[in-house]
């Protein structure tokens, strides 16, 4: 299986939060399904050089060098596929893109939009809450940004 060092900073990067976090046993349980499907992804016939991991217990994140060969539709409805295998499996939600995740120093929570705003009105978040930008699509920003302040992210005209 390829490492996530072994990838160039273009690697193209999915990431799907779930809405709860999955617990040591799922992690030991996900891990090798996922390490499983990166080694065996597919696209047109040529194999993705590709990585997937478990982030901070609740984010998959998938990633493809498409260097080499781009993911096409069917292979990125594949990696759909699987996850909703996943989904159900593990009973979480992968797919809702209206929940948003920060921490607060000691663990990441996740929140439905509404909550996000209501905590932020309340001044329980702010604008240097470390919030997760699951919308990073490389690398390189996933290395640099997937983790930022509120403030400075996209999460900022949601509150």
């Amino acid at each position: 299986m390829t490492t996530i060092d072994a990838l160039p900073d273009t690697t193209r990067v999915w990431i799907y939060q779930s809405n709860r976090p999955f617990s040591e046993g799922e992690q030991n349980e996900l891990r090798p399904a996922l390490q499983n499907f990166a080694t065996q992804w597919v696209s047109h016939n040529h194999q993705l050089r590709s990585f997937a991991d478990v982030y901070y217990d609740r984010f998959i994140v998938l990633m493809v060098d498409e260097s080499q060969a781009g993911a096409s539709g069917c292979s990125i409805d594949s990696s759909v596929r699987f996850l909703k295998q996943v989904e159900n499996a593990m009973s979480v939600d992968l797919f809702d893109r209206m929940r948003f995740s920060f921490t607060d120093g000691a663990t990441v929570q996740t929140v439905s939009r509404d909550e996000f705003a209501k905590l932020y009105a309340a001044g329980d978040i702010n604008d240097d809450t470390p919030v997760f930008d699951t919308l990073v699509n490389n690398k390189k920003a996933f290395n640099e940004s997937f983790v930022k302040k509120l403030g400075e992210s996209w999460h900022k005209r949601m509150v």
